[in-house]
């Protein structure tokens, strides 16, 4: 597993209800690896990794010779030889429909009448927060009520989490792919997948959404999962659409109450069909038909 930086430099910016367009590309464009996660009340909050020569004082004149509005950053420093393995969210077992998640830092696999699911996972990846858990209780239910499928897309893998459960509750079956625009997820899912033993049902493909022609020429799925963020799941839902075989499940998550009705209608306007829709606190998950 290779590491982001051996060092680097944290730059957390204060949460904002909206980046503009222009800030969040200069974001990409400025540093290697740009992240987006959500406050409680909605709000996103940045954070990049720069190198550790990053120049504070240097950058804020950029941003004012562009005239751009970006808010407010602190700096940490983060020095690890293994960032990722240092900062493995040691998270307790818990159990969620038909799966118990636990991390790789138990000695053994707690007792339990579920299927197991152990995974590495570091503070990127989120293998317990409350997306994660809707959209492994919608798994659980799509068990009892489609077809097994044969080829899953999950868009956005992370951890790979949903992968392996999936090949997990339909009994290593189904063929699936797991893609992340992020090369340390895609090194954390293989390993994941080997933990798990399913690493022969799972591809890890290293694409910026449906970039990477492995995808498509792959198509169609039965189902696809995409635990994302709410602009990513607008962008990428005409080529989600495309790629699902007829009647096949399109399980998305990653937004927030005051965007629910937006990225449903968005789906909706394509030919999706609603089926459910998911609560947990302030995060929302759907669960469509094509």
């Amino acid at each position: 597993m290779h590491n982001i930086k051996p060092s680097c430099k944290l730059i957390r910016f204060s949460p904002v209800e909206q980046m503009p367009e222009r800030e969040a590309e200069f974001l990409e464009e400025t540093f290697d690896v740009t992240t987006i996660d959500y406050t409680d009340d909605g709000f996103e909050k940045y954070t990049c990794y720069a190198k550790l020569d990053f120049n504070a004082a240097a950058f804020k004149t950029q941003i004012k010779s562009l005239n751009l509005s970006l808010p407010e950053f602190e700096e940490e420093i983060l020095e690890s030889k293994n960032w990722l393995k240092e900062n493995v969210i040691k998270f307790p077992p818990y159990e969620i429909g038909a799966f118990l998640i636990y991390g790789i830092h138990e000695a053994s696999c707690p007792k339990t009448d579920k299927i197991p699911v152990q995974v590495y996972a570091a503070t990127a990846f989120g293998s317990e927060h409350a997306t994660t858990q809707m959209c492994l209780s919608a798994i659980t239910e799509l068990r009892q009520t489609a077809p097994a499928p044969q080829k899953i897309l999950d868009m956005g893998t992370g951890s790979g989490i949903l992968s392996i459960a999936a090949a997990k509750i339909w009994h290593n079956t189904p063929k699936i792919i797991a893609a992340d625009i992020d090369s340390e997820s895609v090194d954390v899912t293989q390993n994941n997948a080997v933990t798990n033993n399913v690493e022969n049902n799972i591809t890890v493909l290293l694409s910026n959404g449906y970039q990477n022609p492995a995808i498509t020429s792959t198509a169609p799925y039965d189902m696809i999962f995409a635990n994302i963020l709410a602009n990513p799941l607008k962008e990428m839902s005409l080529n989600a659409y495309a790629s699902l075989s007829p009647n096949g499940y399109y399980l998305i998550s990653g937004f927030i109450e005051n965007q629910e009705q937006d990225i449903i209608n968005t789906h909706l306007s394509l030919g999706f069909k609603l089926i459910k829709t998911y609560k947990n606190e302030n995060w929302r998950a759907a669960l469509l038909q094509k």
